[in-house]
């Protein structure tokens, strides 16, 4: 493998774990003839949430924690229009690859999808504030009947409230639009979900299109709806929502649970392994901009732990560094038990 092959303009790979937000965007490789897709109308390009990234990533260099066999999987996903199933211990930066794929790619917001054991398929599509739409149709009847005498030429003159704004479309119906370029989706812990989510992903995850009823029996036939995106607005044509480009997802499992082969089948796999001494210095580094006196003795104490089976998160490294360079923090008696608090083994409940 050379370095052309990496580099090179057109070449298949574009994503190289570097998490720095490029000059211009680079263009993906065209996708293979059975993942393409024909959505529409056009959507505009995403808005970017630069806060949100930086909390996933740091203000400076991300530290590179994905060996080449990985990003190649990577790109392959990116290749090939699948999602990637990441699995791997909790707190290693599963989650945190949808920023650096974002990031780097100049994707604009990561789309987040947090699922719970009562998480349905809708609940990632769309929401229909159905009681807030027959509040709002009685107020424009209300206001009709005081507004006009019963035989007045222009007592239907005002329009009813439009079905499309009691509609919201989810992360998930909201990455399925038709936009130019792909959006990101994180979605996180599938593992947590109840055991028929997986397979209800099947259709949508092979199709890129979904529809929603209640727009597909409204007689309107466009509709404009609210979307994820903060402030955001789509327009929808007969109900029916297909991707112009199939959307970037990144699915992250704990492994509470397996999954159907059936929607294995569809993704491609992912582990994510353990960061390194060296890489767990300088994530804390690249979180807090230094490397504060006392970190290496805390990265050791914490490599010590996840070495010796325990269930522990990056989150706690940082928290644990930033609160023992704080002003007039001591490191021992009381700040000793702290510090323990801080690093404790997840998987002890307490």
């Amino acid at each position: 493998m050379t370095v052309q092959e990496h580099t090179e303009p057109g070449g298949w790979r574009v994503f190289h774990a570097t998490g720095r937000a490029p000059q211009v965007s680079p263009a993906l490789p065209e996708p293979p003839p059975w993942r393409r897709f024909r959505g529409g109308p056009l959507q505009p390009a995403p808005p970017d949430d630069p806060e949100a990234a930086e909390r996933r990533l740091g203000p400076g260099e991300i530290t590179p924690q994905l060996a080449q066999d990985e990003i190649d999987t990577v790109n392959a996903a990116l290749l090939l229009r699948r999602p990637l199933l990441v699995t791997g211990p909790p707190g290693v930066g599963k989650s945190t690859l949808a920023y650096v794929i974002a990031r780097e790619l100049g994707l604009g917001r990561v789309l987040e999808w947090n699922v719970v054991s009562r998480t349905t398929l809708r609940d990632g599509l769309y929401s229909h504030d159905a009681m807030g739409r027959a509040q709002a149709i009685a107020a424009w009847q209300a206001g009709l009947r005081d507004a006009a005498p019963p035989d007045s030429e222009h007592s239907d003159a005002q329009l009813p409230p439009a079905l499309g704004e009691f509609i919201t479309l989810g992360p998930l119906g909201t990455a399925l639009l038709p936009y130019d370029r792909p959006r990101v989706l994180l979605v996180d812990e599938l593992d947590k979900s109840d055991i028929d989510l997986p397979n209800d992903l099947l259709h949508v995850l092979e199709n890129g299109s979904y529809d929603v009823p209640e727009l597909v029996r409204d007689a309107a036939g466009v509709a404009r709806v609210h979307t994820d995106d903060p402030g955001g607005y789509a327009v929808v044509h007969d109900g029916r929502v297909e991707c112009r480009e199939f959307p970037i997802v990144v699915i992250t499992s704990n492994g509470e649970r397996e999954f159907p082969a059936a929607f294995r089948r569809r993704c491609l796999p992912l582990e994510m392994r353990v960061p390194t001494r060296e890489q767990l210095l300088a994530m804390v580094e690249g979180h807090l901009g230094m490397r504060p006196q006392g970190t290496e003795e805390l990265v050791d104490l914490f490599v010590q732990r996840v070495q010796a089976g325990g269930t522990h998160s990056l989150d706690q490294l940082l928290n644990a560094v930033h609160m023992t360079t704080a002003g007039g923090f001591q490191g021992d008696g009381h700040g000793v038990r702290l510090v323990e608090m801080l690093l404790r083994d997840l998987a002890k409940g307490r």
